[in-house]
């Protein structure tokens, strides 16, 4: 899509609420027409040449009604511009949020979160402002045909002689801007850079501060803020002489005016009305020629901007960007082979269990907030994976012919060394990272979109670096779950997380994550446990959850889980002997293949590499 395309689809999201902030800004430029006739009027009845039938009082009450017309145009302009530029900035963030969302969420953005604001903040903006300028084209060319009709007729020699050179100065600045194009490019670039740069220095001040290298990263730092800074200089120079190139050339126009005006009053075929007229039109017809220059300059800038917005849907159709009822938008439709959300319900709803109607509750029907509903899959007795692959682009390296066996009850553990591909085995598992190969199959059935199948209810993960909110704890594990009696409190148990609780001041309402309580890493990864087995799921994966915790708190964890998990199938990564001791099976990865698979007891006996990560799990 080109951005031609792209200005034309924005457009047709809302054509009518467009068509009106036209209307209402064609008539806000168009309606000076009027105070330049009857300023005409009021110079030429003072001066003579004119008898106005009402009088002086009667020009200056109607300049004074156009005035208050105007700003009553004025206002109603600013309501629909305002609707105008926010609900085209809201829809094109809603659908970039929403792709993000659907994206495999190992790699949903193709850049730094701080790279990531500026695409949604300033992008979006330079769009925005493109767009809103649009609507002021059509009322400013109409006012110059008009204006220049009535000024040709009281003179064309002077019009003709003050209007030209103005055109052609303000048309060669115009070209000028070609280079804007360039320059804000590299100032978008430079400030990607440095908010990049911030997101990861706050990300990692504690690692900056124990490798002592602050001095380092704040040149670094420097640097980046030092390339910006030159970069958007330019861009502001270059944006400035090109504005002011507008603004004086009323100046100019004014100075001609009153030259030639001079010699044709005294001549007699000129009135101090006309001048007037003149100078007050050509106020009007220069902002025109700045607005104009203003416009291709937004223009140019969102053509940068959509650039780099195209950059973050990593290859997908840039329609999608002006699509009102994009994922996340729009209604629902059937999943499953066009099964109804009632049919899936009657089907997930435990046998003998009561239906909301039923228990003299009334039914809620579900709120369409647009994301595909989770899909209620017949409960879990096999779980195939045959030839998964995935290959990161940038290295080669991942994954490759992984076939993969998981049934309901059984306790799974992928392990190998450092680097074999066990978390990137998972996150393929589960959509986050999208297969190149291969293919899942529940119950024998295909699963087509992991990423949207492997949600609860069906399975719950734990990643390898868990992440917290700015939030209370309660909510960091619910993550917007309804509370069930007694749910929390249970994964806490299961997590082995209700001692902690208790040395917290306010308990589950205790403020944690960045703005919050800084909890250790063994308390931080269980909670992302808790909030894992608050959702009951039939598969729940484990990446790596024991890496800090302490022996004793590991064997409680897995023993509670195992007490607790009822029919629930287990997929872990892990290295450590409880896990291992654990298992029903175990897979060894090694170059992103399986290497060898069986029992503890097997492995021991048949895999070098297996033995090696049992021993050196004794000596630590």
């Amino acid at each position: 899509m080109k951005t031609r395309q792209f200005f034309i689809s924005i457009i047709r999201y809302r054509p009518g609420l467009y068509a009106l902030n036209l209307i209402a800004w064609s008539l806000i430029h168009m309606a000076p027409l009027v105070p330049g006739l009857l300023t005409k009027a009021f110079f030429d009845d003072l001066e003579g040449s004119y008898d106005f039938p009402y009088g002086i009082a009667a020009i200056a009450a109607l300049l004074v009604a156009a005035a208050l017309g105007r700003i009553a145009l004025i206002y109603v302009g600013f309501l629909t511009d305002v609707n105008v530029r926010y609900r085209v900035s809201m829809l094109l963030r809603r659908n970039m949020l929403a792709h993000v969302l659907k994206e495999p969420g190992a790699r949903a953005i193709p850049v730094s979160p701080g790279e990531a604001i500026s695409n949604f903040r300033d992008d979006v903006d330079h769009t925005e402002e493109a767009f809103s300028w649009s609507v002021d084209m059509l009322g400013l060319v109409g006012f110059v045909v008009v204006a220049s009709w009535i000024l040709l007729s009281i003179d064309a020699q002077m019009t003709v002689l003050v209007f030209v050179p103005l055109i052609l100065v303000v048309t060669a600045a115009q070209i000028g801007t070609a280079r804007i194009q360039k320059y804000r490019a590299a100032s978008r670039e430079a400030t990607a850079k440095v908010t990049g740069a911030i997101s990861e220095m706050f990300s990692n001040v504690q690692a900056i501060q124990v490798a002592g290298a602050e001095k380092r990263v704040v040149g670094r730092f420097v640097q980046l803020s030092e390339k910006r800074r030159e970069t958007m200089v330019k861009d502001k120079l270059m944006t400035e002489a090109l504005s002011s190139v507008f603004a004086n050339s009323v100046n100019l126009g004014t100075g001609l005016i009153l030259l030639l005006a001079g010699y044709k009053m005294r001549a007699g075929g000129f009135t101090v009305g006309d001048l007037a007229l003149f100078v007050y039109y050509l106020t009007f017809v220069t902002q025109l020629i700045g607005n104009v220059g203003n416009f291709m300059t937004y223009y140019k800038q969102m053509a940068v901007s959509f650039g780099r917005i195209k950059s973050m849907l990593q290859g997908a159709p840039a329609q999608l960007l002006t699509k009102p009822a994009y994922i996340g938008l729009g209604r629902r439709k059937p999943r499953r082979g066009g099964q109804s959300e009632e049919a899936r319900s009657t089907q997930a709803a435990p046998a003998g269990a009561a239906s909301p109607a039923d228990a003299g509750q009334p039914a809620e029907s579900p709120v369409d907030d647009g994301f595909p509903p989770p899909v209620a899959a017949p409960p879990l007795q096999m779980l195939e994976a045959r030839g998964l692959t995935y290959r990161f682009p940038e290295t080669g390296r991942g994954i490759e012919g992984i076939d993969l066996t998981l049934r309901a009850g059984s306790f799974t553990v992928v392990t190998g060394m450092i680097g074999s591909g066990k978390t990137t085995l998972v996150r393929t598992l589960l959509g986050l990272l999208p297969a190149e190969a291969g293919e899942i199959r529940w119950n024998g059935e295909l699963v087509e979109r992991p990423a949207d199948f492997f949600v609860p209810p069906q399975s719950a993960y734990t990643a390898q670096i868990p992440r917290l909110y700015s939030d209370r704890l309660r909510n960091n594990i619910l993550l917007g779950q309804p509370e069930r009696p007694g749910s929390v409190e249970g994964a806490l148990h299961a997590a082995v997380m209700e001692e902690d609780i208790g040395g917290l001041e306010q308990g589950l309402d205790t403020m944690v994550g960045p703005r919050g309580v800084k909890l250790s890493g063994g308390q931080a990864q269980r909670t992302a446990a808790a909030r894992m087995l608050v959702r009951d799921a039939q598969l729940y994966v484990f990446d790596d959850l024991s890496s800090a915790l302490d022996v004793e708190t590991e064997r409680r964890l897995w023993e509670r889980l195992f007490r607790q998990r009822g029919d629930a199938a287990c997929l872990v990564v892990s290295h450590r002997k409880a896990a291992l001791a654990h298992a029903d099976h175990i897979i060894v990865l090694h170059g992103g293949r399986i290497e060898a698979e069986g029992s503890a007891e097997e492995l021991l006996r048949t895999s070098e590499s297996f033995r090696q990560l049992w021993h050196g799990e004794e000596t630590g």
